[in-house]
């Protein structure tokens, strides 16, 4: 963790403890998930203790504690995305990349997680990828997409 990038996305949104969630929000757009030190540092600087900052970081699942893969895949196993063909968009996914939901690849490339909805389920099966929606999805098209992403593409 650079001490000064977390000093300067402090500094960007405010050294005030109103903006706690922003200021998370940006560490773990710069880390990828949530450094230890990072989180010890904006209790020191906003003046909150630590373990407040933990219940805000573990209360939202937008939020890692631990390392995340470059690639973060997220499968909607919500109602309407199961009845259209979910499951074995996942059984592809962790085949393919030999990793199951909450996990990360050896390598660090991809991080794989399961939510129950994402609110586009006309889309559905729908498969996140760094932000990125992918819909209507099928096996073709994921173990396409999983190939492509392997090969250094960023979706």
């Amino acid at each position: 963790m650079n001490a000064e990038r977390v000093l300067e996305i402090i500094t960007c949104n405010g050294s005030d403890r109103v903006n706690v969630l922003a200021i998370l929000q940006d560490i773990q757009r710069e880390y990828n998930f949530l450094p230890k030190d990072a989180l010890e540092r904006v209790g020191e600087i906003l003046a909150i203790p630590l373990s407040k900052i933990y219940e805000v970081a573990t209360f939202y699942k937008a939020f890692s504690l631990r390392p995340r893969g470059r690639h973060l895949l997220h499968l909607c196993l919500g109602t309407a995305c199961h009845v259209r063909g979910a499951e074995p968009i996942a059984a592809i996914v962790e085949q393919q990349l030999g990793i199951k939901p909450g996990e990360t690849s050896a390598d660090g490339e991809f991080t794989f997680e399961t939510v129950g909805c994402l609110g586009a389920c006309a889309l559905g099966p729908i498969l996140v990828v760094n932000e990125e929606y992918h819909g209507q999805m099928n096996i073709a098209k994921t173990t396409q997409l999983l190939k492509q992403l392997e090969k250094g593409g960023d979706r």
